[in-house]
């Protein structure tokens, strides 16, 4: 696991708890460069507690037991969650499921299709609103935190502040999202710190282009509302006063995924407006480049070389907004569509991250693989999506529309960076694995998950009800069946029964849901605990291919081992049991120095043992049942 010594500075300490702006932030950026000056502290080496398990939950939703679940339905008929629906039982719970972190998705002031305006919110346009609570993705204050989840609204961001203070109680760092490519079409903050100055407010929107605008602009042209498709209609049709077919934006600005017409089409991020990061519009930059030694650098240099350069003024409101939040108290973000943001904004802001908070965890949602290790040696990101790859890839044995040894290519592919690679199989994006549309059966999601958690020291997440077996059935109104709703008032079935009532216990779960719920959290806390998983890994399953013996493309195997710490992991993606005599390489008996002999391999996530024999030639094997859908974690006895 990645260590970091954090270097405080007095002046920059003092910097962060500020309102953020320029002035401030540039005083705080020339003291980091004077090191040789000012007295440095030097903090205790603080480390992510063993193998980061993350917990991600749709705010919104968590709380939420009203069982109507109507399509399109207000929040007087479905209900919402609310941030003092995670109570400390709540909060307890999720620990004790093996989770350190928990990242509280839709928690920002983001477009929703209600009337807040007693408390001088102003009323969000349903025609640039995707569906009626709204997507988490486009930020409308990035100050403020999202009304329908406080008690009092007028109290929202003393609500969060508790929810941290219980998250943190109960043993949990807290993550939240930071959207740098897009904010909302009516952005807005009223809860800005003073001297922090909007999106756009310094705008000349005269031009399409200026390095300080903070949007793109298209000189001349209103934007218009897209043409829908579908028979896409705001609110399914309801009756709204704002329901128009009318936005005003004059000039209109380019839109979330790049589009630069001033009618965005239907399919197009059309609820948002994208940042101009110092990327002319013939993708040229406009801004210093990195040397392309600083991979090598530590965040330290990346602070200080950004510390002598003018950059452009999205990066720096930015700046002020990850100041604002972690003064706040949150743990680390999570950065939405990070590809489509350059990596050098990506080196200056993380890098002034860690020089506040250096252990805090930063990760990116990104899909282009050959970004990944700029973006990691580059960008200073601490983890990246393994959607591209290791997820896609399993998926397809789920599916039955590919066998496993793909997989051994693609961790190949990804030697030096395994361990910066975030492991999922579901998230907010993806369908849920207990669809018709993915997999059909949850525990299709326990060899998955079992070869996610342990290829890699990387963190793991669980999407919340996945470690119950949620479908995500039910056509929500603008979000469909098979993803849970991220648009709409909607509650969880699986999520209230384990609810019950605030007990946040079994009784009302069905037989099958416990079990899978006791699978997810032994496997996420050994998989938290296990040193071997930090530790060394060797491929097995090219070498078990080769032998031709009881051995298919529907098994996966890999040992993983530090010190005596010493694993074998052996998954079974079919539907049926196998007799599986496991080949040994020579080579791993030697990396363990075992001798010739008979060793005990005990099954560290269900009852059970087997034998590890070693030849006098050093060949090896281990006889062993793999039952259907089942990972098997055997740990070598001393």
């Amino acid at each position: 696991m990645k260590k970091f010594i954090q270097l405080i500075l007095a002046s920059s300490v003092a910097a962060a708890t500020l309102s953020g702006c320029d002035q401030k932030m540039e005083a705080a950026e020339s003291a980091q460069t004077q090191s040789n000056t000012e007295v440095a502290v030097e903090a205790s080496v603080e480390s992510l507690s063993g193998k980061p398990e993350i917990y991600q939950v749709m705010t919104r939703l968590f709380g939420n037991t009203n069982a109507t679940n109507k399509p399109w339905g207000t929040i007087e008929e479905n209900g919402v969650g609310k941030f003092s629906d995670f109570t400390p039982k709540a909060l307890e719970e999720i620990r004790n499921l093996g989770a350190d972190y928990i990242w509280y998705t839709g928690a920002l002031h983001h477009a929703v299709v209600r009337d807040y305006t007693e408390f001088g919110i102003a009323n969000d346009d349903p025609d640039v609103v995707k569906g009626r609570a709204g997507s988490p993705y486009a930020i409308k204050d990035y100050y403020s935190v999202n009304p329908d989840l406080a008690n009092d609204p007028s109290k929202r961001l003393e609500e969060f502040k508790a929810l941290l203070e219980r998250s943190h109680a109960a043993g949990l760092k807290v993550i939240i999202d930071i959207v740098p490519n897009h904010v909302a079409r009516n952005y807005q903050s009223l809860a800005k710190p003073e001297g922090v100055r909007d999106f756009g407010a310094d705008d000349d929107s005269s031009v399409a282009y200026a390095r300080d605008n903070n949007f793109y602009y298209v000189p001349g042209e209103p934007f218009q509302v897209p043409v829908a498709t579908d028979g896409y209609q705001p609110l399914n049709g309801e009756a709204h006063a704002l329901v128009d077919g009318e936005f005003e934006e004059v000039p209109a600005k380019w839109t979330g995924n790049g589009s630069r017409a001033p009618q965005p089409q239907q399919g197009d991020w059309y609820e948002t407006v994208k940042i101009n990061f110092g990327v002319r519009p013939d993708g040229s930059y406009d801004f210093a480049k990195l040397p392309a030694d600083y991979a090598e650098k530590d965040f330290r240099a990346h602070a200080a070389f950004w510390a002598e350069q003018d950059v452009p003024d999205s990066w720096k409101k930015f700046r002020q907004i990850t100041d604002y939040w972690l003064a706040f108290g949150v743990d680390g973000f999570r950065y939405d569509m990070s590809g489509m943001v350059p990596v050098e904004f990506w080196s200056y802001l993380n890098s002034s991250i860690k020089m506040q908070k250096a252990d805090a965890l930063l990760l990116a949602e990104i899909y282009q693989p050959k970004l990944y290790r700029d973006y990691i040696h580059l960008g200073k990101m601490d983890y990246l999506y393994d959607k591209v790859g290791t997820y896609d890839a399993i998926r397809a044995v789920m599916e039955g529309k590919a066998g496993t040894d793909p997989l051994v290519e693609i961790q190949e592919s990804l030697s030096g960076i395994e361990d910066n690679m975030l492991r999922f199989m579901e998230n907010h994006d993806e369908q849920r694995i207990a669809s018709p549309e993915f997999a059909g059966n949850p525990q299709a999601g326990i060899p998955a998950m079992v070869v996610s958690a342990t290829v890699s020291g990387a963190p793991t997440l669980i999407y919340f009800g996945q470690e119950l077996g949620e479908p995500g059935d039910g056509d929500a109104g603008f979000g469909k069946t098979s993803r849970t709703t991220i648009f709409d008032y909607w509650s969880v079935p699986s999520i209230r029964r384990w609810h019950n009532e605030g007990q946040f216990n079994s009784e009302q779960l069905s037989a099958g849901e416990q079990s899978l719920r006791d699978f997810y959290r032994e496997l996420l806390t050994f998989s938290s605990q296990s040193a071997a998983l930090s530790g060394e890994y060797l491929d097995l399953h090219r070498h078990n291919r080769a032998q031709g013996e009881n051995y298919s493309d529907k098994l996966y195997s890999f040992a993983r081992w530090a010190g005596d710490d010493r694993l074998l992991v052996v998954a079974n993606f079919a539907g049926s049991d196998s007799a599986v005599d496991l080949a040994v390489p020579s080579d791993l008996i030697k990396r363990w120095q075992l001798a010739p002999g008979k060793y005990t391999l005990t099954n560290q996530l269900q009852e059970g043992s087997t034998e590890l024999v070693v030849a006098d030639d050093l060949s090896a094997s281990v006889a062993l049942t793999a039952p259907a859908l089942s990972g098997q974690i055997l740990k070598l006895e001393h």
